[in-house]
């Protein structure tokens, strides 16, 4: 093995100047080109101080040795001999690598401590290095803190730019995928008292559209305008608005639906939104009202409930295909937008009895229509209210607006002569009279301050009890006279008259009532038989109710009860308004007017076989707006009373508006009404009875028969009946002098005659229509009383011997025809059936 001698450290070895192998291997630096440009060692570590390194001499000599090294360490072995082979060749330019080795051989010098000088020179370059490092770190430190400071504001600036700026772009992305609506919510349902649904929530398909998604509006308005048999322009009209959601039509057919489905149209789809249905049809519709389209009460109950029956607007997620047609429109919450329940007062069966008798009364005398009214005395609860002619909320668009109103709340009306009763009642409170004071009405006329007051016909000394009974303009006069103004004023404020009953109805009316100074002689004696003053019906049915409760006014009251959705229902509070009359004075007041039912009475028509009546008839005059004074061709027939009169249960009243027929008077047309009503509601209370046959009137005489033909009785088959007497005009019609509005006086109606026997071969039994009473927990004894009442035949199953617990038909159904059967389950033990 061959070895090659190493250079003396001391020596620097001599090498051709143009070899820079050589030179390199001589420990020298090489001389090539560029030289002269590259950074000088030596001022890379000027900064640490000239006096630490030492003198130029000793630099250059550690220069040298650090160049011998370098050449040392780049020489190999050779495998095969061990011997040291000299650096292999670099080439042209070795200086290059070379250079970059030694810079990095200078930093290293300069960074770590010299062997040389003292240690106080190597503390203090340690320290001064440390300071230096300490330096360069807080410098990249206040970078990095620069640079995450910076990221995190161009993160914030992207975000707001993508909140704020972009918001309309993200929003047209997601209405592409699903878009959430508000849409009416489902209203809670109106039961009558007996848990009957008046008014429910059903579901109606409607046709939406989403203008923004629909790129050819003419073409889709033409389809959907032939697909759902509806105007053009209509359709167009409805794309073109400016919303994200729009309904084009709404409650559609299914068979339409089918249509439009089919289809297929981009933006367009069905909305399965609630519909209000009621079940029942006109029943009671007056009362409860409707809601409209949207979904909000507009009448009656369903406007004055509507804030509990309405729940929480409905949130919808409509969701689409690519293509911009409806997939699917979802409730978000179905449970969240349920609506409150109603529990009225209102009875069913009350309720369409009076109605099927109202209008039969409309019917036969030709009228313009007619009220009847049922209170309870004793809670102040409405019963029934009936109206004619009524209407279908369930297509309340086919009805003038005006004619959905319930005119026993909104309508003020003139009540004729049954405010006498009221009068004889506040005079009697105030102890101004007695019942045994006598009155002289002569020869039935009075004159006040030039205007005359008449009575149908003369009837001397009168009795407060005979004034009611023979319904006497006169007599009523004289009691108001001798009580005065101010009396008779405040009697009829605490009859409630002249102001809202408070019941909360919608559009009340508070009736007209001037104060008692602004009185005439004349106004208070047309007040005293109920001309010049205005009331609603419900206020006449509330004061007639305070005289069957002994006096003691209550507000009257719509709803019973409530409920929340899953709840308990909540009753309502019974409301005393305050006392009218004291209890005595309005025991005999009701004893009065039971004379008025008598057989000498003006309301003899509306008596009720064992059952005693206490009413009073009245008959109004309409005010003629056009002449401004009263018509004396329209009139207004009343008919008010409480049954049982010993033992009060209902309080009814009756008007028939408009009465086309030979008579006018309340006796005539309204107080067989009253009877029908209460003999068929008094059998949903077990009360049995029916109108009371009169016996057979006096012969008219032959004078008066072609002046007063007799109509054909009602019925198929039965005669005539004997021809009655009749005065040679109407009997309540008494005209007042020619200057001077007319006053109208009640007098008796003919009788009604008792059955006639048939003279001829009986003709068909008639086959009217009846309601259904309710059987519930009577024994088979009463229940064979009441479905004969009725004309009913009854089939028992189960234990006779027990007492009804289920019936088929329900209470208040219609039977028409010849099947009048009812089923009636009977059982020891009340249970279900």
């Amino acid at each position: 093995m061959v070895r090659h001698p190493r250079p003396d450290p001391g020596t620097t070895p001599l090498a051709p100047d143009g070899d820079p192998a050589a030179r390199l291997r001589a420990g020298r630096r090489p001389r090539d080109r560029g030289a002269a440009d590259r950074p000088d060692p030596r001022s890379l570590c000027a900064r640490r101080g000239d006096e630490e390194r030492g003198s130029p001499d000793e630099r250059a000599a550690d220069a040298d040795r650090q160049t011998t090294r370098t050449a040392r360490s780049r020489r190999t072995r050779d495998p095969g001999t061990s011997a040291w082979l000299p650096p292999a060749d670099p080439g042209p330019f070795p200086f290059r690598s070379d250079h970059r080795r030694r810079e990095r051989s200078i930093h290293r010098r300069c960074a770590s401590p010299r062997r040389r000088g003292s240690a106080g020179a190597r503390g203090g370059r340690r320290l001064a290095m440390r300071s230096q490092a300490l330096d360069r770190a807080a410098q990249r430190i206040v970078w990095i803190r620069l640079a995450g400071l910076a990221l995190v504001l161009i993160l914030a600036a992207r975000a707001a730019h993508l909140t704020v700026a972009d918001t309309r772009a993200r929003n047209l992305y997601a209405m592409q995928i699903r878009t959430e609506q508000r849409l009416a919510p489902a209203r809670g349902t109106i039961f009558d008292r007996e848990g009957r649904e008046l008014a429910v929530t059903t579901e109606a398909l409607s046709v939406y559209a989403l203008p923004h998604l629909i790129t050819e509006r003419s073409k889709t308005a033409e389809a959907l305008a032939k697909a759902l048999g509806i105007d053009v322009a209509h359709v167009v009209r409805r794309l073109e608005a400016n919303g994200r959601f729009t309904y084009v039509d709404r409650w559609i057919d299914p068979s339409a639906a089918e249509r439009i489905h089919a289809l297929a149209l981009a933006g367009v789809g069905i909305d399965h939104e609630p519909r209000r249905a009621y079940p029942a049809g006109k029943l009671a519709a007056p009362l409860i009202g409707f809601a409209n389209i949207d979904g909000h009460g507009v009448r009656a109950i369903e406007q004055k409930e509507d804030d509990w029956l309405t729940g929480r607007p409905r949130r919808v997620r409509v969701e689409r295909d690519a293509r911009g047609r409806a997939l699917a429109l979802r409730s978000t919450n179905p449970r969240e937008a349920q609506g409150g329940d109603i529990l009225l007062t209102i009875d069913g069966a009350m309720q369409a009895a009076a109605e099927a008798a109202l209008q039969e009364a409309v019917e036969k005398n030709d009228a313009q229509g007619g009220i009847a009214l049922t209170l309870d005395p004793r809670t102040g609860d409405v019963l029934a209210l009936a109206e004619a002619p009524g209407f279908d909320p369930n297509h309340f668009r086919e009805f003038d607006y005006r004619e959905t109103r319930a005119r026993s709340f909104t309508d003020v009306v003139e009540a004729g002569s049954t405010m006498k009763a009221f009068l004889v009642a506040t005079a009697l409170d105030s102890g101004l009279i007695d019942p045994q004071r006598e009155f002289d009405t002569g020869e039935g006329s009075l004159r006040v301050r030039g205007k005359t007051i008449r009575d149908h016909e003369p009837h001397g000394i009168l009795r407060p009890a005979d004034i009611l009974r023979v319904s006497s303009n006169v007599g009523a006069v004289q009691i108001a006279q001798r009580i005065g103004r101010e009396v008779q004023y405040r009697g009829l404020l605490r009859f409630g008259f002249g102001a809202s009953t408070r019941s909360g109805f919608p559009m009340e009316s508070a009736g007209l009532v001037r104060d008692w100074l602004d009185w005439k002689p004349v106004d208070q004696a047309t007040i005293a038989f109920g001309q010049g003053i205005s009331v609603t019906p419900i206020q006449l049915a509330s004061a007639l109710a305070a005289l069957a409760n002994e006096g003691e006014r209550l507000r009257p009251r719509i709803v019973l009860a409530r409920r929340k959705p899953g709840g308990a229902w909540q009753p309502t509070e019974i409301h005393e308004e305050g006392r009218a009359v004291s209890p005595d004075a309005a025991r005999r007041t009701l004893d009065m007017m039971q004379t008025v039912v008598s057989a000498e009475g003006t309301g003899r028509l509306a008596a009720l076989a064992g059952v005693p009546v206490a009413g009073k008839t009245g008959t109004a005059q309409k005010l003629d707006v056009e002449l401004g004074r009263y018509s004396q061709q329209r009139y207004m027939a009343w008919f008010m009373g409480v049954v049982p009169a010993d033992d009060p249960e209902l309080a009814i009243v009756v008007v028939i508006d408009e009465p086309g027929g030979r008579f006018h008077s309340g006796g005539h047309v309204a107080a067989p009404v009253f009877a029908r009503i209460a003999a068929a509601q008094l059998a949903r209370r077990g009360i049995m009875t029916e109108p009371a046959p009169i016996p057979a009137p006096r012969p008219l005489p032959a004078h008066q028969l072609a002046e007063h033909p007799i109509r054909q009785a009602d019925g198929a088959g039965l005669p005539a009946p004997a021809p009655v007497a009749a005065p040679a005009r109407d009997p309540e019609s008494t005209p007042a002098s020619p200057d001077e509005p007319r006053q109208v006086a009640d007098a008796a109606p003919p009788p009604r005659p008792a059955a006639p026997e048939a003279a001829g071969p009986p003709g068909p039994e008639p086959e009217e229509p009846a309601f259904v009473p309710d059987f519930s927990g009577q024994t088979m004894a009463r229940a064979r009383r009441i479905a004969a009442s009725e004309a009913l035949r009854i089939t028992a199953l189960g234990a006779i011997e027990g007492r009804v617990v289920s019936q088929r038909p329900v209470p208040g159904t219609l039977l028409k025809g010849k099947d009048r059967t009812v089923r009636l389950r009977f059982a020891r033990h009340r249970e279900e059936g």
